[in-house]
């Protein structure tokens, strides 16, 4: 038993079953109302019953396409500001101070803003997601551009090689494990990104599909909802993990490599 112990995911499904049985007897116990604190037993039957319902898939659906798509711009530009920024430091010097400005402004704020521009469809729920996921992976590209050594691009330049081809052959692949891991971050808030815009302003996604079932007292069913949008969300998140460890696992045996030496 001890032996078994010792492995964290052993471990974690005894610490998340006590949870769940403790959850259990304090919502049976009349200690609290079910319409505040459902019990995880009526939450997994909803679950089940949400899953049965093409509306859920509906619902699924247009939350990914605008959390995916909204990711998707963001990763792109940026990459392309992140890379331009690394290579000319007067501009990011120029842009810093914008840059700080966009960070500390509360992200929710621009929801209102971006609804009076572009409306209450998906375009407005896209480019919440897309800001919200940008910036980790702006910062995350430049500091990864930035720490290249120098006398790797040196060695390059020695061989003749362009601007373009240092970038393709040394700095991109250097920076990836930098930028993917701002990915990482960038998934989540993208998806964040999305179900606020639903929250606020939303006739369809599953965060349009929680207020609905707020409004309606369904508690179940809002927790239900709350699990699904987490479950979508870990599986994104995972897809991103899969990829840094797929195409950056030279940089962690090159990392293991230098430290032996």
């Amino acid at each position: 038993m001890s032996d078994a112990l010792k492995k964290p995911w052993i471990l974690t499904i005894l610490i998340f079953t006590v949870l769940l049985l403790a959850w259990e007897g304090y919502v049976a116990g009349g200690y609290v109302s079910p319409l505040i604190l459902p019990r995880p037993v009526d939450i997994a039957v909803e679950l089940i019953r949400m899953l049965q319902e093409p509306s859920t898939y509906y619902d699924l659906g247009v939350t990914l396409y605008e959390a995916v798509a909204g990711f998707l711009f963001a990763t792109l530009i940026g990459i392309i500001l992140g890379v331009v920024l690394a290579k000319l430091p007067r501009l990011e010097r120029a842009l810093q101070p914008i840059i700080i400005a966009i960070q500390v402004v509360p992200k929710i704020v621009l929801v209102p803003l971006f609804i009076l521009w572009f409306g209450f469809g998906m375009t407005s729920k896209i480019l919440i997601a897309a800001v919200l996921a940008f910036l980790p992976i702006l910062s995350n590209t430049l500091l990864g551009v930035k720490s290249i050594e120098a006398g790797h691009r040196d060695v390059l330049k020695s061989l003749g090689a362009t601007s373009w081809q240092r970038l393709i052959v040394l700095e991109l692949p250097s920076a990836m494990p930098a930028v993917l891991t701002g990915m990482e971050v960038g998934i989540i808030f993208s998806m964040i990104g999305a179900v606020i815009g639903e929250f606020l302003a939303g006739t369809a996604g599953l965060g349009h599909l929680a207020i609905a079932k707020m409004n309606a007292f369904e508690a179940a069913g809002l927790f239900a909802t709350i699990i699904l949008l987490s479950i979508v969300s870990g599986l994104l998140y995972s897809v991103i993990v899969f990829m840094r460890s797929s195409f950056t696992g030279w940089h962690a045996t090159a990392a293991s490599l230098n430290t032996a030496h």
